[in-house]
């Protein structure tokens, strides 16, 4: 049974490499959406839900996240709670923080949410309880880290969006279809996970998966930052 778990291994690392090759992208907007987004007027519940579907099945480091967050999770309880705590966070502060036209830098705040991934592979590791003595009160943390999560998609969506007539349904729209888009993403995350949870080689394999989740945290978190100070 090691073997097939060695290429299950050997795929965490190329996808962690691929998010580092495309990160620079991770948050990017093709250019047809572009156009649409800077052309639309009034109210398009059906686009906006469909970009923001798109954009969380395409954010890598949202992604993650989540993927630290429910790594040790087991009961579907927890993993509703966790989940919801994210989403509460990321959904207050994308729709005040476009709503208020709120301007952070994209490049800082997607360099908090880079770490926001180190933070959960060092947390799954138990890093606070054998580097620090306590443990870090975690769905705190999920919640604040939402918080920084939607600032991330308000930022890139104030590049694009009209302040005119219909901005609160799109608005909407766009948060419903990251939520979609999460759903899906998790849905997709979780039925591997529990594959894998059936074998021995989960726990076995579960400190150089959480290595690679933090690796994959701080390359983008460098990345960003070197954006921020060459830009």
């Amino acid at each position: 049974m090691k073997t097939p778990f060695k290429y299950l291994l050997l795929c965490l690392a190329l996808t962690i490499s691929l998010v580092l090759s495309f990160s620079a992208q991770a948050h990017n907007v093709d250019e047809a959406t572009q156009e649409f987004l800077m052309s639309s007027t009034g109210t398009a519940f059906i686009p906006y839900l469909y970009i923001g579907a798109k954009h969380m099945v395409t954010g890598y480091d949202h992604l993650l996240f989540l993927v630290g967050v429910i790594f040790f999770l087991y009961r579907t309880k927890d993993i509703l709670i966790y989940v919801s705590l994210f989403t509460l966070g990321h959904s207050i502060t994308l729709l005040f923080g476009v709503w208020n036209d709120i301007q952070v830098n994209s490049y800082l705040i997607d360099a908090i949410i880079g770490m926001s991934v180190v933070y959960k592979g060092f947390d799954n590791l138990s890093g606070f309880k054998k580097t620090l003595g306590f443990q870090a009160n975690t769905k705190a943390a999920v919640l604040i880290f939402g918080l920084f999560h939607g600032f991330g998609l308000a930022t890139k969506l104030q590049e694009f969006v009209s302040r005119g007539e219909g901005l609160f349904g799109n608005l909407i729209a766009f948060n419903i279809g990251v939520e979609i888009g999460q759903f899906l993403a998790l849905g997709f995350v979780f039925i591997l996970l529990s594959i894998w949870r059936k074998y021995d080689s989960y726990l076995k394999f579960s400190l150089a998966s959480n290595t690679l989740l933090m690796s994959g945290g701080l390359a983008l978190t460098l990345l960003q930052l070197t954006g921020y100070f060459t830009s």
